[in-house]
């Protein structure tokens, strides 16, 4: 693995690509997106450490979508050779790695429930769960709190709003007690009642820690 650090808001890799590599991502966030003919990103997932965003380009050549950093990130890079002698040595890697796709098939089916059917407070309450959930399960959450370092104009490109709508979102989040934001730092004092606003259930993320989801 070739590990690189890169740079908040640059490409990982980009959509017509056809990478012979792919990425596990070790620190700092990611996020996968499209571009309309618009020029309009569409952000339709975000990627926590752990995650390997671009893992499907073992098998399909060419990339259907762009991965881009959101922060500062540590990425180990493996060459697609490596990951399938990896596959073909150790049947169980493989059967990770084919859990994996399954499972952002799930978060990719919640996200387009979650921006064609939810509204304003509900939409981003139930994306601010998820990531708190990912995040808890690999470690990164106390007490209900994490480092959050997605500005607004993601948010509002991950949600399908503007800019001034997330803004105004957030700011009736605050005031009626749901979450609290310091800086990059978000804390949710009442985590029953954020749940419930988003209609968040987590079953999708399929969790095999049952604690990681409380």
């Amino acid at each position: 693995m070739q590990v690189q650090v890169i740079k908040a808001d640059q490409d990982i890799v980009r959509e017509g690509d056809r990478p012979s590599r792919s990425c596990l991502l070790l620190s700092g966030f990611t996020c996968v997106y499209k571009i309309t003919a618009g020029g309009k990103r569409q952000i339709v997932s975000f990627n926590i450490p752990g995650d390997i965003p671009d893992l499907q380009s073992l098998h399909l050549k060419v990339l259907d979508n762009s991965v881009a950093t959101i922060s500062q990130c540590r990425v180990g890079f493996i060459t697609h050779d490596d990951l399938r002698d990896l596959c073909n040595r150790y049947p169980r890697i493989t059967s990770a790695f084919w859990r994996e796709t399954l499972i952002d098939a799930a978060i990719f089916r919640e996200w387009v429930t979650n921006v064609g059917r939810r509204e304003g407070v509900s939409r981003m309450a139930h994306v601010l769960c998820e990531l708190l959930v990912r995040l808890k399960a690999v470690g990164l959450v106390e007490d209900h709190a994490c480092d959050l370092p997605i500005t607004q104009s993601e948010f509002a490109d991950a949600l399908g709003f503007t800019t001034v709508h997330v803004n105004r979102v957030l700011q009736q989040m605050r005031a009626e007690g749901l979450i609290e934001l310091k800086g990059e730092r978000l804390t949710i004092p009442d985590w029953e009642r954020l749940k419930q606003v988003g209609e968040f259930d987590p079953t999708y993320l399929h969790l095999e820690n049952d604690q990681a989801a409380a």
